[in-house]
C-alpha cells in the first residue's frame, strides 16, 4: 500500500475547477494561450503526449510555460511514461515542479500505439510492467533516495514533498489499481458522464480497498472547440488526424466534440454532478481566443 496522503486538490471544492487542453499542432501560439489561461479564471493547462508525432514535447513546453505564467497549473495529459527512461523522467519532472513552483502535475499512462514503442525502442508487450517499475523509481527518486544499488539519489528534489501530483489516465482495472498504489488521483478522458461517473466509482472503490486516505481527485477531459466557422473546422481536422490511427474512433471523436456554449455549460454540470473535481475542455484548434469564449461562456 502507498502511503502517500492524498493530495490537496483531493479536498472537495464546491466551485467548479475548469482547466484547458492546449492544442498540439502549432507551438508557436502556445505561449499566448498560457498567458491568456493564466489571467483568466482556469484552473490548468495539459498537454499531450505523443513520440511519433508532431508535437511539441510536453516537459520541454510546459517548462517554458511555466516561466511565462504564475498561477495556472501544469499538466501533462497524459505523459506516455514507458517510452521515456526513467532515470531521467525522474530528473526532469523533478526540475519543471521546482520551476514552475510546485504547480506541476505528472498525468501519466501507458500509450499503446506501437509506432511510438517501436521509435524509443522499448517493449509494448510491457508497457503496463514497465510502468508499474517506473512509479516504483520515481517515488524512491522524488523522496532522495538512491536510484539503485549502484546509482545515487538524482536531483534536484521536487519543491513537492514526495513528488508532484500524479494522476493516471486509463480504462482498464490495471489503470485504476495504479491511482491506488502510486497516484494522487484520476484523469478520465473523452467518455459521456453515464460511463465517467462508473469509472469515478471504480476508482474510489480502490482507493478505499487499498486503505488510501482521503479521496482521489477525479479529472474528466473532453474535446471542445469555441469560434466561427473555420476555427471549429481546424479542431476538427487535427483531431481526426490524431486519431486517425484508431479508425472509426476518429469519427467518433469528431462527432462528439462540444461546440457550443450550452453544450459545455452542460458538460460541467454534468461531470461536476457525478464527482469531478475538474473538468479539462482540450481544445484542437490553434486560435487563442478560444480562451476567452470559454471564459466568457463558463464564468
Amino acid at each position: 500500500m502507498n502511503s502517500r496522503p492524498a493530495s490537496a486538490g483531493s479536498e472537495r471544492d464546491d466551485r467548479p475547477k475548469v482547466g484547458l487542453g492546449l492544442p498540439a499542432a502549432d507551438p508557436a501560439v502556445l505561449l499566448d494561450w498560457a498567458r491568456r489561461a493564466d489571467a483568466g479564471p482556469f484552473s490548468s493547462l495539459g498537454l499531450l503526449d505523443r513520440l511519433v508525432y508532431d508535437n511539441p514535447e510536453p516537459l520541454v513546453t510546459l517548462a517554458a510555460l511555466a516561466t511565462a505564467t504564475s498561477r495556472i497549473r501544469l499538466q501533462t495529459e497524459v505523459l506516455i511514461a514507458p517510452v521515456h527512461n526513467t532515470a531521467v523522467l525522474a530528473k526532469q519532472t523533478a526540475t519543471l515542479d521546482r520551476i514552475a513552483g510546485g504547480r506541476f502535475t505528472l498525468g501519466i499512462g501507458v500509450g499503446g500505439r506501437e509506432d511510438d514503442f517501436r521509435a524509443a525502442g522499448t517493449d509494448v508487450r510491457r508497457r503496463g510492467s514497465r510502468l508499474d517499475e517506473q512509479m516504483a523509481l520515481l517515488r524512491r527518486t522524488w523522496a532522495g533516495e538512491p536510484y539503485g544499488e549502484d546509482a545515487g539519489p538524482i536531483g534536484p528534489a521536487p519543491l513537492t514533498p514526495g513528488g508532484p501530483e500524479v494522476l493516471f489516465g486509463g480504462f482498464v482495472p490495471a489503470a485504476l489499481e495504479r491511482v491506488a498504489r502510486w497516484g494522487d488521483g484520476f484523469l478520465g478522458a473523452g467518455l459521456p458522464p453515464q460511463a465517467m461517473d462508473d469509472l469515478f466509482r471504480q476508482v474510489e472503490s480502490v482507493w478505499d480497498r487499498h486503505g488510501r486516505a482521503g479521496r482521489p481527485r477525479l479529472v474528466a477531459q473532453v474535446n471542445a472547440v469555441l469560434g466561427p466557422d473555420e476555427v471549429i473546422a481546424e479542431a476538427r481536422r487535427n483531431a481526426h488526424r490524431y486519431y486517425s490511427f484508431g479508425g472509426d474512433l476518429a469519427d467518433q471523436v469528431v462527432e462528439s466534440m462540444l461546440t457550443t456554449a450550452g453544450q459545455i455549460r452542460a458538460a460541467v454540470d454534468a461531470y461536476t454532478g457525478i464527482g469531478a473535481d475538474e473538468v479539462v475542455f482540450y481544445c484542437w484548434g490553434t486560435d487563442p481566443g478560444q480562451v476567452e469564449r470559454l471564459a466568457e461562456t463558463l464564468f
